[in-house]
């Protein structure tokens, strides 16, 4: 048993950009990296083992190998593995969205649905994203705005800096905007229904698919959940931070000055995810292990005590 650092599964949607490669070193041929999908068991795009006896397998083969215990006792809940974490490059808006809750997406897709949180790792200056209805309205004027193109009227449009959350529960309207680079922690599924694409054309040079009647029969209407901020918790040379907490994942951030000691129980797995600088994860079992920015790493349930020496700042995600 020891950490898995992994590679991405990569997509190229239209709105992406080149900051995934620029910036966080993400070999990739495509000319736009939209999405880096960095801790990710499912069909449409899986993370690879890099590192020791299990390089080269994907990491639902490494799960099958080892055994669902590398997941943690706390997964015991979920059929299938829980989560996605994702990094995401929006160059240009993204449509207008909203996802499923689990019984609708099982009855209708055969997958999960899908609850997520942003968390905001750099923007432009005077970026914005959707986030909800400004105030409640009806299934009615919601089908009249999309089809009459006035639903941007009615959303809610907020600023956004960085190191911002926004807690996204199923059948929330959402939109992120250009100019906004995010880590995504969301349920294990790819269901997204569109509703809105400012007319755009995919490369095929047709409209993008639009998902309306799924959308209302999902779609809560009304202003979103403000989740609570958490304070910051100060420990001998490094902070954390809960950004986030749900039956699906638990995720804090991690402000390290020199070093942090942080555990993997039998409960849980852990993911850390380095967002800023460099870092190297030592532990009395196995070998160091360098990363860097925009590294990602699976540390197995059970694996115990391991140590973050250096300066940087990530994303450590666990199920509680």
């Amino acid at each position: 048993m020891y950490p898995i650092k992994l590679k991405p599964a990569f997509k190229d949607y239209l709105w992406g950009g080149t900051r995934l490669r620029d910036d966080f070193g993400k070999d990739c041929d495509f000319e736009k990296i939209a999405e880096s999908w960095e801790l990710s068991c499912h069909k449409d795009g899986n993370s690879v083992v890099e590192n020791g006896e299990f390089a080269g397998l994907t990491l639902a083969e490494y799960i099958e190998k080892q055994g669902r215990g590398v997941l943690g006792s706390n997964c015991g809940r979920f059929e299938n593995f829980p989560i996605l974490i994702k990094l995401i490059d929006a160059k240009d808006n993204l449509s207008v969205q909203v996802h499923p809750d689990n019984e609708y997406a099982q009855r209708v897709e055969g997958e999960y649905g899908k609850t997520e949180m942003w968390y905001i790792v750099d923007c432009d200056e005077g970026a914005s994203l959707l986030y909800g209805f400004k105030e409640n309205i009806t299934k009615e004027e919601f089908r009249k705005r999309i089809e009459n193109n006035t639903l941007l009227e009615v959303t809610n449009s907020v600023p956004v800096k960085k190191g911002d959350v926004f807690f996204i529960e199923a059948g929330t309207l959402h939109a992120i905007g250009k100019g906004i680079l995010i880590a995504e922690i969301q349920q294990n599924s790819n269901t997204t229904y569109r509703i809105y694409d400012y007319g755009r054309v995919g490369a095929d040079g047709k409209p993008r698919q639009l998902h309306i009647d799924k959308a209302v029969d999902v779609t809560k209407l009304g202003p979103a959940k403000t989740y609570p901020e958490a304070p910051v918790i100060c420990e001998d040379g490094w902070k954390k931070k809960l950004l986030a907490s749900c039956e699906y994942f638990t995720v804090h951030s991690l402000d390290i000055e020199s070093s942090a000691r942080l555990s993997a129980d039998e409960k849980s797995f852990v993911n850390i995810l380095v967002l800023d600088g460099e870092c190297v994860l030592s532990s009395d079992s196995y070998e160091d292990m360098k990363l860097k920015k925009g590294d990602s790493v699976f540390v197995p349930a059970g694996f115990g005590s391991f140590e973050l020496k250096g300066k940087c700042s990530a994303v450590m995600t666990s199920i509680d």
